[in-house]
């Protein structure tokens, strides 16, 4: 297969706890991902220069960028040593996720090249190694192997598959003079030692998942909120006006500064938009893990 084109679906936190800071200095977290439709776009093609090129679209930030520290460079070079292959190759990327408002859209581009690329080359990797592999790019990277709705534990990187749920609307408000930066907002929350916090029970793991959409017992929950709302008071704000206009729930989307609101039908979701004139919105829907391995071209 010469030419391959593949989307990279955005992500939202449908709860998000933080446990406290691990040994190796990163922090131990417990949450539940959901994919949205809102996606980037990948294109694929083998050429005859060696090496890799990367062209990307729609964020001069990146473009400025060295292509080698850009995430799907990264993962396509990492597949290509893994299965020792040195063949050309050109990806384009065209970003429609906005960059630091806790989308997951880097990760997503890392996840949707690697399974392009194997697609373009036709061959396959074992899936426990190809999580080895994304881990080693991004800890959300391995989620984006799989998409639909799972638990993730430890940095985020070990990934539990859990039932979809019904289709959801989401409106996605992405303000657009805030940006969160993800080591300020793991600071701002002054995390404790993961040795000095009680490990969960089964129990609270199963109730943490158990609840992840219930509109009656409040199933969105993000840790994140109060320190970033707390230096960011135009967020708390948004979500207020998410709520009023409509939305069953709302949510920070990850460390932010996105915020997200589910809503009964794409109709009402539409009409909440016009409540947020100077920030980019994006109405969408949830992706099912059977719909995103179909739209991924992907069979593991």
């Amino acid at each position: 297969m010469a030419d391959v084109r593949i989307p990279a679906f955005a992500k939202i936190n449908l709860r998000l706890e933080i446990l406290g800071k691990r040994a190796d200095r990163f922090h131990e977290l417990r949450t539940v991902f959901q994919t949205i439709s809102l996606h980037d776009e990948l294109r694929l093609r083998k050429s005859s220069k060696p090496g890799i090129s990367l062209a990307i679209e729609g964020n001069p930030a990146l473009s400025a960028e060295p292509a080698r520290t850009n995430l799907v460079y990264r993962a396509v070079d990492a597949l290509r040593r893994e299965l020792r292959l040195s063949g050309g190759i050109e990806i384009e990327l065209k970003k429609n996720i906005p960059a630091g408002r806790g989308l997951g859209g880097g990760s997503s581009d890392a996840g949707a090249a690697m399974l392009g690329y194997l697609r373009m080359v036709q061959r396959k990797v074992p899936a426990s190694r190809l999580m080895e592999i994304a881990a080693t790019l991004g800890a959300d990277v391995p989620f984006f192997l799989f998409g639909g709705r799972a638990l993730g534990v430890n940095k985020g990187d070990e990934i539990y598959p859990l039932p979809d749920v019904p289709k959801q609307s989401v409106l996605v408000v992405s303000p657009t003079e805030i940006q969160v930066l993800t080591p300020d907002a793991y600071r701002w929350l002054k995390a404790k030692p993961v040795g000095l916090t009680k490990p969960a029970t089964t129990s609270k793991l199963w109730k943490f998942c158990a609840l992840c959409w219930s509109p009656r017992d409040g199933g969105l929950s993000n840790d994140f909120e109060g320190p970033v709302f707390w230096r960011h008071p135009q967020l708390e704000k948004i979500k207020r006006v998410l709520l009023q206009r409509g939305a069953s729930e709302a949510s920070l989307a990850g460390s932010g500064s996105a915020v997200f609101g589910l809503f009964p039908s794409p109709a009402k979701a539409r009409r909440a938009a016009v409540g947020f004139p100077h920030d980019q919105t994006f109405c969408c829907e949830t992706i099912s893990r059977e719909r995103y391995v179909r739209l991924m071209g992907y069979a593991g």
